[in-house]
């Protein structure tokens, strides 16, 4: 049987796991406000229309920030329709998803929301049909004290204070054909660069996210962040990563190497960037927001779009994610984690429902997918310093990404309380031994070893009737002896051991 080997030694830090990393995502679309975190009525929501079981939901899955109000639908989005009195609020055709929006839920509600969850709002302006005055009269109405016109009507709307938000991304995938106010490159790049010099100057506290390209596969991808970063880099913080990942072609060899192509986009990415950085001869570093990742069963969306006319709220991409997701998941959290010293944000897409971790039922109960469990672990002890891992591994060809690592790694040292935690990935279809050499740190006693393994029954789901199919299980805690230890990852699994010092 082939076997893997993991050298740990703290010595080896790339950087601090930011709490940012575990953002999330929501956006008109679908069901992920309206019957997700909203709903007037039903039986848990409070006086105000919040789903009480799905903050709940949210606050177990360790979100810290969260992007809202699109996505695509920023970019046709007027942000005065979503505050005041609801009675007096327009309807609206939403051309990016094709729905009605009711606007009953806006920009009061979210930050309501998001003050319940605990988690930190980021919002996004419309770059897309609307401009640089827009954005700031929207950075005034949040986040400036008052005496003014937009701070006053804030106020006047029952929001005292300011509601403060730090993080703003600049539009979203204007480099998309789909995109509603599509720009080139030059375009974007000029409109950014002068919607972030002006915002800067209502609240210099803020921290800007310009659009980089909407995937990797795009034909302008590099040329686009390029150009972009060329008007933008002296006035943004980061530059934007989105990519989307979907099984549906059955390749399970290819959907489980998804993170090598992460990991290369990342590397591009900072290589373009810095790129730049020489260029224009800047010493600071910019970073990597990557506010839009997941698993995806893209190329049933637009199936669902094309079969309704204009409706309010639509069931939209409501994926049933499989164990397989959610080993995907855990290894596209692990490249995050691997890539903590350039990607200071990330949000997965979304937080209910649409691709999301969270379901529910509309009158009915909340529950979660199988990707949510990688990502509640991840962001529970996914603390301290990331540790660079180097592991040996066997490896195995896919179609789409070619020879590839079976093993997938990440080790995260919390310095505070001497733990260390290991995240492993066996993208094999048998087990895998692995010995992990901790002499770097020694005097480490097992605390616990968890797996998600999907090896045999890669296609089970959590549904409403079953919504614990897919846990992690519970294995042997591995024993260190002379600052070593084995153990055994099951076929196809995403798996978290933690460890800590003898007397714990």
């Amino acid at each position: 049987m082939r076997t893997a080997q993991l050298t740990i030694d703290p010595a080896f830090s790339i950087g601090p796991a930011d709490r940012r990393l575990f953002g999330s995502f929501v956006e008109h679309m679908g069901r992920c406000v309206y019957g997700g975190i909203y709903e007037p009525g039903h039986p848990t929501a409070d006086t105000r229309g919040l789903r009480r079981d799905v903050l709940e939901l949210t606050r177990e899955l360790g979100v810290s920030v969260v992007r809202y109000p699109g996505g695509n639908f920023v970019s046709g989005y007027r942000w005065e329709d979503g505050v005041g009195p609801v009675g007096n609020r327009p309807r609206r055709l939403d051309l990016a998803w094709k729905t009605i929006e009711t606007n009953a839920f806006g920009l009061d509600e979210f930050m309501t929301w998001a003050a319940e969850a605990g988690v930190e709002p980021m919002m996004a302006v419309n770059l897309g049909t609307r401009g640089v005055q827009e954005a700031l009269d929207l950075l005034e109405y949040a986040n400036h004290p008052g005496g003014t016109e937009f701070s006053d009507l804030r106020r006047k709307h029952g929001a005292e204070d300011p509601y403060g938000v730090r993080l703003w991304c600049l539009g979203n995938e204007m480099d998309g054909p789909w995109q509603v106010g599509h720009k080139t490159a030059d375009e974007y790049g000029r409109l950014a660069a002068e919607t972030a010099r002006a915002m800067k100057m209502i609240d210099p506290s803020i921290s800007l996210i310009a659009c980089g390209s909407s995937n990797r596969r795009m034909p302008t991808f590099a040329s686009w962040e390029a150009t972009v970063l060329e008007h933008t880099y002296e006035h943004v913080d980061y530059i934007s990563a989105h990519t989307y990942y979907d099984p549906s072609d059955g390749d399970q060899a290819s959907i489980l190497a998804s993170a090598v192509d992460m990991d290369n986009f990342i590397t591009e990415v900072v290589a373009t960037a810095d790129h730049v950085a020489a260029k224009q001869r800047h010493k600071r570093k910019l970073k990597i927001s990557f506010d839009e990742w997941n698993v995806w069963y893209e190329s049933r969306l637009q199936a669902d779009l094309d079969r309704r006319g204009w409706v309010e709220a639509p069931a939209l991409i409501e994926d049933n994610f499989t164990a397989v997701d959610a080993v995907v998941v855990g290894d596209l959290l692990i490249t995050l984690l691997r890539h903590a010293d350039r990607v200071g944000v990330a949000a997965q897409a979304q937080l209910a429902n649409v691709i999301a971790p969270i379901r529910t039922r509309n009158g009915g109960p909340a529950w979660r997918q199988s990707i949510f469990h990688p990502f509640a672990l991840t962001a529970r002890y996914a603390r301290g310093t990331v540790l660079r891992t180097d592991p040996v591994s066997p490896r195995y060809d896919t179609k789409k990404y070619g020879d590839v690592p079976v093993l997938d790694t990440v080790a995260v040292h919390d310095e505070e309380t001497g733990e260390l935690t290991v995240f492993a990935v066996n993208r094999g279809e048998t087990d895998l031994p692995l010995e992990i050499d901790l002499r770097g740190l020694p005097a480490l006693s097992g605390l616990s070893f968890q797996s998600i393994a999907a090896g045999s029954d890669p296609s089970a789901t959590n549904t409403e009737a079953e919504p614990d199919r897919v846990t992690p299980r519970d294995l042997p805690t591995p024993t260190p002896d002379g600052g070593r230890c084995t153990v055994r990852l099951p076929a196809v699994s995403w798996n978290v051991l933690r460890f800590g010092p003898a007397s714990a």
